[in-house]
């Protein structure tokens, strides 16, 4: 489809949409020059990201595994929010988008002014307690790995989802019926090679909703979707955004 077309029936959708919500993947964080996992910068010194995001890692080596999110935590901080994600929050304001589905950890949708989102990995500027219920928030990295709980003194984790670990029970429960109450999806940089994630659109549309797919390149959705637009998230959030304003 023309991009011209499917700006005009993405913004048709959008304003007849009774219930919107919206999931993004690494695509629209790469935008703000955050590297993804898969990517050919998702590498640091001789390790990948399978081999350090995982709790055996972190029980073997806590120093180096917390050392990885520090120089992870040193790039998201100068990564701004890109006009995708304030469309996003501004699509919020305007009380046409419901909720937001993020697989993303960095928080720049909560940067860009987004309130209502389910962080299904988690958020790398938190960290919890391995041992007791505590958690902090943090504004930069810290000065010093490892972290240690000032409740009980023991080991904090940063506050994400590591491979082979379960995602959280009410994260997952909320995006489950999220979906099943939409009537329209925006799925934005996502490669839906991910589950449970990657089901939310077909939950959609299984419930008679609709599904517009903004990404760089064809996901399984693509033939399903009812706009499929292969193009950069902030070029095309941005030309639906200001024609709204209008």
């Amino acid at each position: 489809m023309p991009e011209s077309h499917g700006i005009a029936r993405i913004l048709d959708l959008i304003k007849n949409a009774e219930y919107m919500i919206a999931l993004t993947g690494a695509g629209i964080s790469a935008e703000s020059g955050i590297p993804t996992f898969r990517g050919a910068n998702g590498l640091w010194k001789k390790f990948r990201a399978e081999e350090l995001a995982t709790p055996w890692a972190f029980q073997k080596n806590p120093k180096l595994v917390w050392e990885w999110y520090k120089w992870r935590m040193g790039i998201v901080a100068k990564a701004k929010p890109n006009p995708a994600h304030y469309c996003l929050a501004k699509l919020e304001d305007l009380g046409l988008l419901k909720y937001l589905i993020t697989q993303n950890v960095d928080g720049l949708h909560t940067k860009a002014g987004s309130k209502k989102i389910v962080e299904i990995h988690g958020n790398i500027w938190r960290a919890k307690c391995t041992k007791c219920d505590y958690k902090m928030t943090f504004n930069k990295p810290p000065d010093s790995v490892p972290v240690s709980c000032p409740e009980c003194n023991e080991l904090m984790r940063p506050d994400v989802v590591w491979f082979g670990e379960p995602l959280p029970r009410d994260a997952i429960a909320l995006m489950f019926e999220l979906a099943r109450k939409a009537d329209l999806i925006l799925v934005i940089g996502t490669s839906l090679l991910v589950e449970p994630a990657a089901s939310i659109p077909f939950i959609v549309l299984e419930h008679n909703g609709k599904a517009i797919e903004i990404n760089l390149t064809e996901t399984k959705l693509t033939p399903y979707a009812t706009v499929s637009i292969q193009a950069p998230a902030g070029k095309t959030l941005k030309k639906v955004c200001d024609l709204l304003s209008k």
